[in-house]
């Protein structure tokens, strides 16, 4: 995950400032590759994170929370974009999955499932 969010920051730090078609298009790609990075990931460590028999329980709050949170994310991600132009907003977005990314690092220990 931490490596997934790491390439999240990078992609949309790299929208902020492609400027070609051809860098949208490789973006988008390595876009792609942070999804298959995170998602399978995100899902494993709620499933250890989780008593069995709890799980459905927890994966039904995760998916809520992801779903909760998506709404007002890309609300917030069009204001910026609105106010401040597309290389903010993609900048700001870059620097959030970077902190993100800090926060996991932090709170996580070496060798546990993160």
């Amino acid at each position: 995950m931490l490596g997934g969010w790491s390439l999240y920051a990078l992609v949309y730090l790299g929208l902020a400032h492609a400027d070609a078609a051809w860098q949208l298009w490789g973006l988008l790609l390595v876009y792609g590759l942070y999804f298959g990075l995170t998602e399978g990931a995100a899902k494993a460590l709620v499933a250890d994170l989780t008593p069995s028999a709890q799980r459905g329980a927890a994966f039904g709050l995760y998916h809520a929370a992801v779903g909760l949170a998506a709404l007002p994310a890309s609300l917030l991600f069009g204001v910026f974009w609105a106010a401040l132009g597309p290389q903010a907003a993609f900048s700001i977005g870059a620097g959030l999955a970077l902190a993100a990314a800090l926060v996991l690092l932090a709170v996580t220990r070496p060798g546990s499932p993160a």
